[in-house]
């Protein structure tokens, strides 16, 4: 049946639209350390694309390259760079004035601009997601860039002028905190990655970056970029498995802040590695269980919709997806009907087609995973309601509508992270109020209805279960000036344009009793332009 529902798809390579091939591997040696692009002659990892290209009748899983299987001694070779660049706070970086960091980062933006081609395709190759989306997760980061520069100027600007109370002047700015490691996640690689990187950098600290399992070749084009923009040790990478490269890390107790998207189970190994973990400073990323509730007084047409795309955009491999609908039992039946006409209607392609949404898998063993929750759910007396879901070809799986999804079954609690959707119904409201409450997830929620006395009814608890409450529209993160974070398991800290200027860095300010000796020392400070801290400078 899979054969039969995905035939054709993988296509040769010659069909492959000529802006969109890899007409070569991208077989890396070099990882950045210390200001150099070092050579490395050991072991390597391959990789092969989730896209299988048809030959003679066969699939073939393509080969599109290989990058540094690193070890111990080459990640504390990073983490000494990354120190010795920051040297207590004294080094050139975090020393700078704010101006110079801003004037580097745009060289790095107007570098990574220039490879966007390379980036976008080794994005849609790497982890199969669809060209649009590559674009979009490109230009997105791009933007977030640009923004978060204008933020930077704004904070600097409110810093810019000395506060007087009780006979005390004083400048209050914000200071870097040291060494951040960088860990991306596979499904955004680029952007996520980024969201950190960039604010972590533009405050004056120093980064090492491990990039995720899967979407790792596309840091590649960027690396002579940052060696270009950045001075020697502010930018390092490392490549290999995790447990290798950064359990030697943490463990040395260097690192001041992790920045980490991927599972609460990760980061709570990571955070006990530390020796000192009330040092680090954590911003986390990590699971979701958004649930969708669905009103009886929701507008079916929206409500589709929304639940759709919210589920499975990409895959429905997103934190922010969509991951459990709970529709109340009057409205279920036409619900299913549209949704799943909505879900059966969503083309399955290969990344470089037009419209292309469901698309080939990149994690090793997806499907098998989505198979289990799928014979679980149907051992306990759901089923498939939408034709031919669950039917699966390579890396390829059709969505699969389980209903009715109860509390037994472990889709009920658990995060697929796939294009398997559970439909639970209800008849009363404190069911998935209850659900939403006893999950140990707490990022968004989406609500359905046309009801203001009633969604206000439901506002009110939610807000203190979860950070976002979306009205008739699909969980998201963006627009990116918005906070983003979670609660309970789902996150730690808050990352936006401006949040996350805070969150790395922390407020610090020169004080001195107002009296004609500190005033005289002040004024020269500042006439002088002796400080890259102490100063009025307005950025424009």
């Amino acid at each position: 049946m899979g054969e039969e529902r995905f035939k054709g798809i993988f296509r040769p390579e010659g069909e492959v639209p000529p802006n969109c091939r890899l007409e070569e591997a991208c077989e890396q040696r070099e990882y950045l350390v210390d200001g150099e692009l070092r050579r490395w002659e050991g072991a390597l990892q391959e990789v092969f694309s989730p896209v299988l290209i048809e030959q003679e009748g066969r699939l073939l899983r393509k080969r599109i390259g290989s990058y540094p299987l690193l070890g111990e001694a080459e990640a504390l070779q990073a983490l000494e760079a990354a120190a010795r660049a920051y040297d207590h706070g004294s080094g050139r970086w975090p020393t700078l004035r704010v101006e110079e960091r801003i004037r580097s980062v745009e060289s790095f933006l107007r570098g990574m601009i220039e490879r966007r081609a390379q980036v976008v395709r080794l994005l849609m190759w790497e982890i199969g997601k669809s060209l649009e989306d590559s674009e979009k997760e490109f230009d997105r980061t791009a933007a977030y860039i640009s923004a978060t520069l204008e933020a930077l100027k704004r904070l600097d600007r409110d810093s810019s002028r000395f506060t007087i109370e009780e006979g005390v002047a004083a400048q209050i700015r914000r200071a870097p905190l040291g060494v951040v490691l960088c860990m991306g996640p596979f499904n955004y690689p680029l952007n996520e990655t980024f969201t950190t990187l960039i604010p972590a950098l533009i405050m004056g600290n120093t980064v090492v970056v491990k990039p995720p399992k899967i979407g790792v070749l596309l840091f590649r084009p960027l690396l002579e970029v940052f060696l270009g923009s950045f001075p020697k040790g502010v930018v390092n990478f490392v490549y290999g498995e995790g447990q290798r490269v950064v359990g030697p890390l943490m463990e040395s107790g260097r690192i001041d802040a992790l920045a980490f998207i991927g599972s609460d189970r990760v980061a709570d190994i990571l955070k006990h590695q530390h020796p000192k973990p009330h040092r680090l400073r954590s911003v986390l990323g990590l699971g979701a269980k958004n649930a969708a509730i669905v009103l009886d007084s929701a507008d079916l047409k929206t409500a589709v919709q929304e639940c759709a795309l919210g589920a499975l955009s990409f895959n429905g491999q997103r934190c922010t997806a969509l991951k459990i609908l709970f529709v109340h039992r009057k409205v279920v039946e036409p619900f299913l009907q549209a949704f799943c006409e909505r879900v059966n209607s969503l083309k399955a392609a290969m990344p470089w087609e037009q419209g292309a949404v469901i698309t080939p898998l990149p994690e090793e063993n997806k499907i098998t995973a989505m198979r289990g929750y799928v014979e679980d759910a149907l051992g306990r007396g759901a089923r498939i309601v939408n034709p031919g879901g669950g039917e699966s070809l390579e890396t390829l799986f059709a969505p699969a509508v389980l209903y009715p999804v109860d509390k037994t079954m472990r889709i009920y609690h658990e995060e697929q992270f796939g294009p398997v959707v559970p439909v639970v119904p209800f008849d009363s409201i404190q069911e998935p109020l209850e659900a939403v409450r006893d999950s140990p997830y707490g990022q968004q929620i989406s609500l359905f209805g046309q009801e203001s006395e009633t969604l206000a009814r439901l506002i009110d608890p939610l807000v203190n279960q979860v950070c976002r409450v979306n009205l008739n529209s699909q969980c998201q993160r963006g627009p990116d000036l918005f906070p983003f974070t979670g609660r309970k398991d789902s996150a730690e800290g808050t990352l936006s344009v401006s949040d996350a200027l805070r969150v790395f860095s922390i407020r610090t300010l020169v004080a001195a009793k107002k009296n004609e000796t500190n005033q005289r020392i002040l004024r020269e400070i500042l006439r002088q332009d002796l400080s890259t801290f102490l100063s009025t400078d307005f950025l424009f």
